[in-house]
């Protein structure tokens, strides 16, 4: 059997335009639009990956600021807590100091009421003491207190002759007042008494139903008192430094 090369010739040409036109015309579009193909994809990909990261981007961002909103509100609650606790101690020591203040100030208030209380127990004692006092020498002497009085500036006078003349200096007249008229007998008495220290001055007796029971002598500048008003201030003076001296002699006992 004899080869026809021709033919072969023309089949081989012809598969090579064959192939050469399924290249040109039909592979070469189809691997071109694979190409594309792979591109787009890759670009959708690479799209995908950046779309990706900034979504991962976007959620830490929100983790941050959603951790940082936390650490913001427990911040504000220790804050709002811190502050409401020092409110409360602010409130607190107000309030301790107001109740303080009041508690001195009702202490003080009590203490002003007990000295009153005991002025006016001091007071009524005082006067109880000397109106028995003035009883008993009325019963038991059969005088009055302004007589015993009056008897007894008789006999101070003269001791105090001295510093009567200086204070009375040229006085004239000589006043003896008392709350009730005095007896003649005794009204003669204290003449002669002034009239030895004060020669030249003239002794007036007067009556003041105003003044408290007893004695006053005006000389001058000079004036002595012999009152139950002068007693029970001395009494009373002498009580309040024996209570002051049992009550600082309490407090050092308590101190030891």
């Amino acid at each position: 059997m004899s080869i026809d090369w021709i033919t072969v010739l023309a089949q081989i040409a012809n598969f090579l335009v064959l192939v050469w036109l399924l290249k040109r015309f039909l592979y070469r579009p189809i691997l071109d639009g694979i190409d594309a193909r792979e591109a787009e994809i890759s670009n959708r990909m690479g799209e995908a990956v950046e779309a990706k990261d900034k979504a991962a981007a976007v959620e830490a961002e929100y983790h941050e600021k959603l951790r940082a909103l936390h650490v913001s509100q427990a911040e504000m609650s220790e804050t709002i807590r811190k502050s409401a606790e020092d409110q409360r101690d602010a409130l607190l020591a107000d309030a301790a100091q107001q109740m303080q203040a009041e508690r001195e100030n009702w202490q003080a208030h009590l203490g002003d009421e007990a000295q009153k209380f005991t002025a006016e127990l001091h007071r009524a004692g005082t006067e109880t003491l000397l109106s028995l006092t003035r009883k008993a020498l009325t019963d038991l002497a059969d005088e009055t207190l302004e007589e015993r009085m009056a008897h007894h500036l008789a006999g101070e006078l003269g001791s105090m002759g001295d510093d009567l003349k200086k204070a009375a200096g040229d006085a004239t007249q000589a006043t003896i007042v008392s709350h009730d008229a005095l007896p003649a007998h005794v009204q003669d008495s204290l003449k002669a008494e002034v009239s030895a220290l004060f020669p030249k001055a003239a002794v007036v007796f007067k009556t003041e139903p105003a003044q408290a029971p007893g004695l006053m002598l005006r000389l001058g500048g000079a004036q002595i008192s012999w009152t139950l008003d002068s007693y029970i201030e001395g009494l009373e003076s002498l009580m309040q430094d024996r209570l002051s001296t049992g009550a600082v002699s309490k407090v050092t006992a308590d101190a030891l």
